[in-house]
């Protein structure tokens, strides 16, 4: 099962990153004899200020233990950013395997689930980890059937086609999801979860496969999403993700509208329709196509 993870974690990590850095970013000349993309293994040593030798044996895996110095003239030279530079340390300081134990189902507390519930007109959900939806409210069911609990929304993002139909931004919205997932499993790659969660989507989406060899991360907390509801029409919906004290991995995300904007009527109009008990036709129409994706 393809993972597009390797024993030498940091080594891809450092090459991929390498071949992604223009020459004229960084003051190279850019020439015309070129034969690789990005950068050359010696300049990004001759920017680091460390040997080509030496960044040769961390490319291919022969040192796998860089000091603190080193590793912040590699991130400067190839230009990382605070999230992509903290995805380099993890992967140079993995955490100790521990003795591994049974994974705990993950739950949301009874005092989260009444908040959220209380929210008749803000659609918020908790996702946990793997982006498994663990709890959610009546307007985020509303917004989309796959926010449900037991969904795991990654897999849905990419093999379910209503959420490409819902998402006006989908090629960015599922860019920023990978990203979002690497910046939040760090350097966890032994985990059977995540494992079986990015083996199925890297055979069954080259959308994710592309994604995910690119090795973008970015652990992005707030931000605007554009939807087509199939109800109420476009929403621009800003969102932010919090958080849980005391839940390691668990997320609250909440979504609102600018106050007198048609996304901020629109979406009352949808909080008035979720609030509106179904028909017994509809009813049985609402079980029948609730997705059922298993968790992740």
């Amino acid at each position: 099962m393809a993972t597009g993870r390797t024993g030498n974690g940091l080594g891809e990590y450092l090459r991929i990153r390498r071949e992604r850095v223009r020459p004229d970013d960084v003051g190279l000349p850019t020439g015309t004899r070129r034969r690789v993309p990005g950068l050359r293994r010696e300049e990004v040593a001759l920017l680091a200020g460390i040997s080509v030798e030496y960044y040769l044996r961390l490319e291919q895996g022969r040192d796998q233990h860089p000091s603190d110095q080193v590793l912040d003239s590699i991130a400067r030279a190839l230009r990382l950013d605070t999230d992509a530079e903290t995805y380099l340390r993890q992967l140079a300081r993995p955490a100790r395997a521990g003795r591994r134990r049974p994974a705990r189902p993950e739950r949301v507390s009874a005092s989260v689930q009444s908040l959220i519930d209380n929210w008749t007109t803000t659609p918020a959900h908790v996702h946990g980890r793997y982006m498994t939806t663990l709890a959610a409210n009546a307007m985020a069911v509303a917004l989309s059937p796959y926010y449900s609990p037991g969904v795991n929304s990654l897999r849905a993002a990419f093999l379910e086609p209503e959420m490409r139909e819902l998402y006006r931004d989908w090629d960015e919205m599922t860019a920023k999801a990978v990203a979002y997932l690497r910046s939040v499993i760090g350097g966890a790659v032994d985990d059977p979860q995540l494992t079986e969660l990015i083996g199925e989507l890297s055979l069954r989406s080259e959308r994710f496969r592309t994604l995910w060899a690119r090795q973008d991360v970015r652990q992005k907390t707030s931000g605007v999403t554009r939807l087509l509801h199939p109800q109420v029409g476009s929403l621009d919906l800003h969102y932010e993700k919090l958080a849980l004290p005391g839940a390691p991995g668990q997320m609250l995300v909440t979504y609102h509208a600018q106050p007198g904007s048609p996304s901020h009527e629109r979406l009352q109009l949808l909080a008035h329709l979720a609030a509106r008990p179904p028909s017994g036709r509809a009813a049985a129409t609402a079980r029948t196509t609730t997705p059922s994706t298993s968790p992740g």
